[in-house]
């Protein structure tokens, strides 16, 4: 039954979760998980009045802690709170109002943090926007986004000369033709007559829009509620481990969903600080010196920046971490051996979308399957479908069952009826993404459905090949396509970017096209090895679809790709691939 409440509802469901992290006894544990609810909250609520401001009045903890080039600076959560309020008047005054759609492009800077709460207070929608857009994205986003308002950094400003829409524009840092310059003032008291405007907000109504990093196609509109973010991160932060008091740090960019996941609402949930180590370009070095330095008891990683941390020396473990995880895209068991020989901790993957908050996790006290993406997350039923017959099976494309329907789902993509209702598609919530699930209900990553491939009449998961190539010391990152062959429908590529000292030559090839014969069944083998870049989004994640084209157009001319190596080149590489094949029947590998 809905709490008459809201706030003592949340508390409630949040201290259940903590709660487990206490439970010493992991059949316990697990037992408390699957029992747990999502709070039932009533018709309204608001989780910047509702939640932040109630844990944030008085309150000295700190809340937001930045280290950048100038030092940096800490605000507390009684400031947040305060400056968020007046924030909201001054947004007020400038015709914010509720329902409007706010394009907010902010690096990581205190004044994102009270801008989201400023926005969320007067129930307008945030769409998070990253500042790596161009011109053309920026007017694209504004069309189909119906923004009504911008705000953005001073540098920003020329991107959007000739952007049309959005009347309302703020600036952040200076002043502007035809911006209004957002207020420097916040940190003062506020005067007796200056309050802020009290807004009521439905639980089902809008609260995000996020913009899918479009792998595939042009970014999809992901819409959140006042309930679905806000509300579904309570798995999120139990995922992270996340305690009141912690010092929490995410590698995470602003504008994309994950930092809103890590960088936001699941600290704040759990009324930990927010740690954030702003450079202009990723530092390994200084990263591990502010992890110590810092206190910093649980971090966040994408795989990629798992595996630069790799390529540096990782030293000793920092002294207060207690909690490695990560997300974004799968983690390679290598990676996770190697930091657990280093640090003594078990990196623990997670799996979510856009779309989702945390759904699928490896939970701190549970034990771990290196490769596997771990149990469904409290509140969530996870069912896995044959893409093909609809099926529910141990292997298939993960589903959320709409009858159940979890808090933590999107309402539904912006603007588009029929895209939405081909996800929610007969009774469920299609996410797109193949997995496996083993007898003790671990589930394993194995593919988007649209990046699994056949060879041989073989199903290739790229994941999988992926993982066993960066066992190899050349391999710095890979992605892995089918590249078509009349004989075998497709054979398996990859493209590899070299790790240092490492050169794209004939004996680089040999090395990896060698290492893959002996890691990989025959079906699953590398034939085609590439070296340079990946095409990655600007969110960061590989771009197969623009390689999978690249090969195909590749087949219709007839020619390999220039820099391209294939195993027949390499004829003495055949004795290898028996001698391994036969130790894989007899058991030996």
């Amino acid at each position: 039954m809905p709490s008459s409440n809201p706030t003592t509802a949340y508390r409630a469901a949040r201290d259940e979760l903590l709660a487990v992290l206490d439970e010493d006894d992991v059949d316990r544990a697990e037992a408390a998980r699957r029992a747990f609810r999502w709070p039932g909250l009533g018709d309204t609520f608001n989780w910047a009045t509702d939640w932040f401001d109630v844990v944030a009045r008085g309150n000295d903890r700190v809340a937001l802690w930045i280290v950048d080039e100038d030092g940096g600076s800490r605000t507390t959560y009684a400031e947040m709170a305060a400056r968020s309020d007046r924030l909201a008047v001054r947004l007020d005054r400038l015709g914010v109002r509720k329902g409007d759609h706010v394009l907010l492009m902010l690096g990581n800077q205190l004044e994102l943090w009270e801008t989201m709460l400023a926005v969320m207070k007067l129930g307008a929608v945030i769409l998070p926007t990253s500042t790596m857009l161009d011109t053309a994205d920026l007017q694209d986003r504004i069309d189909r986004g119906g923004v009504a308002h911008v705000v953005t950094n001073h540098g920003e400003t020329p991107k959007f000369d000739g952007v049309t829409g959005a009347p309302s524009r703020i600036v952040v840092g200076g002043a502007a033709d035809g911006w209004t310059t957002y207020p420097d003032d916040l940190g003062e008291p506020a005067p007796s007559d200056e309050v802020r405007p009290v807004v009521v907000t439905r639980t089902t109504d809008p609260c995000l829009v996020y913009f899918t990093s479009g792998t595939t196609s042009r970014p999809k509109m992901v819409v959140h509620t006042q309930a679905s973010y806000p509300v579904g991160h309570l798995s999120t932060m139990h995922w992270l481990g996340l305690r009141p008091a912690d010092v929490h740090l995410a590698i995470s960019s602003p504008g994309w969903g994950k930092h809103a996941w890590s960088c936001f609402f699941a600290p704040w949930i759990a009324e930990a600080t927010v740690f954030v180590y702003d450079t202009p370009r990723f530092d390994p070095a200084g990263l591990l010196a502010q992890l110590d330095q810092a206190g910093v008891d649980t971090f966040c990683a994408p795989p990629t920046a798992w595996r630069m941390l790799l390529q540096s020396d990782l030293g000793p473990k920092p002294r207060a971490l207690r909690e490695v995880v990560s997300a974004g895209e799968p983690l390679n068991p290598e990676v996770i051996a190697r930091v657990q020989a280093a640090w003594g901790l078990t990196i623990r993957d997670g799996y979510g979308q856009t779309e989702t908050t945390a759904i699928i996790g490896n939970v701190p006290g549970a034990p771990v399957t290196p490769g596997a993406m771990g149990r469904p997350l409290p509140g969530v039923s996870i069912t896995l479908l044959d893409p093909l017959t609809g099926r529910p099976g141990d292997e298939g494309e993960v589903c959320l069952d709409l009858a159940e329907r979890p808090t933590n789902l999107m309402a539904g993509y912006l603007g588009d009826p029929e895209r939405t209702a081909d996800a929610m598609r007969d009774g469920s919530f299609h996410t797109g993404d193949i997995a496996s699930r083993d007898a003790d209900g671990q589930l394993t990553f194995i593919g988007r459905t649209d990046d699994v491939f056949k060879s041989s009449d073989y199903k290739v998961s790229p994941f999988e090949v992926e993982s066993a190539l960066l066992q190899h010391a050349a391999v710095a990152e890979s992605a892995v396509v089918p590249a078509p062959d009349e004989a075998r429908l497709n054979v398996v590529k990859a493209y590899v970017t070299l790790a240092a000292g490492w050169e794209p030559t004939a004996d680089t090839a040999r090395a990896v096209l060698e290492h893959a014969r002996t890691a990989l069944p025959a079906y699953a083998r590398v034939r085609r090895v590439e070296f340079g870049s990946l095409p990655k989004t600007i969110s960061g994640k590989i771009r197969r679809v623009e390689l999978r084209e690249r090969e195909e157009a590749a087949a219709r001319t007839g020619s390999p790709a220039e820099g391209e190596w294939r195993d027949e080149q390499f004829p003495e590489l055949r004795s290898v691939g028996r001698r391994a094949d036969d130790r894989r029947r007899s058991g030996e590998g």
